[in-house]
């Protein structure tokens, strides 16, 4: 018998575990731009304040430049640029979280960091066509709380498009 199963970087989803309720998923929340996301907590390596960024030229527009993190050069990625929202000022609730994708360390900016949660994959729904004016593409799931969405971040299709490599050996 064949099982629907959707790969999203650490997040699987099967249609058998939405139904039955069984799988509990553990997720980093964090908002940008007024909007809630969340990416698997497997995927993040670590949660840094703002640091100072060195620009790296001719780097994609989201690109917003590279840090050393303890030896290893890592590419910084602005999500409000990546998802085409407007640019906010950089403020002390700003962080840089940083996450291992197909084998690449990258960090991206969001707005802050809500929480780590815990929630069963029966009350996430699979991506509809259009969320938030975002690339559903991006979208593994959104989750249904209590008093709010949330949306859930595939994190190998946000990121496979970005020559992230190349931004690194150019610093």
């Amino acid at each position: 018998m064949s099982q629907n199963t959707t790969t999203t970087g650490s997040l699987n989803f099967s249609s058998n575990q939405r139904n039955s309720g069984s799988e509990q998923l553990q997720l980093v929340t964090f908002e940008v731009a007024n909007e809630e996301f969340a990416v698997d907590i497997l995927a993040v390596q670590e949660i840094n304040r703002m640091m100072e960024l060195t620009r790296v030229p001719q780097s994609p527009a989201d690109v917003e430049g590279v840090i050393n993190l303890r030896g290893k050069i890592i590419p910084v990625l602005d999500l409000r640029k990546r998802f085409g929202f407007p640019v906010g000022e950089r403020n002390e609730q700003n962080r840089i979280i940083v996450v291992e994708v197909a084998g690449r360390v990258l960090g991206f900016i969001v707005d802050r960091v809500h929480e780590v949660l815990r929630i069963d994959s029966s009350i996430v729904e699979p991506a509809p066509a259009m969320v938030c004016s975002i690339d559903s593409d991006f979208i593994a799931g959104v989750g249904k709380l209590d008093d709010r969405l949330l949306i859930l971040l595939d994190l190998t299709k946000l990121f496979h498009s970005t020559d992230l490599g190349d931004t690194a050996k150019a610093a």
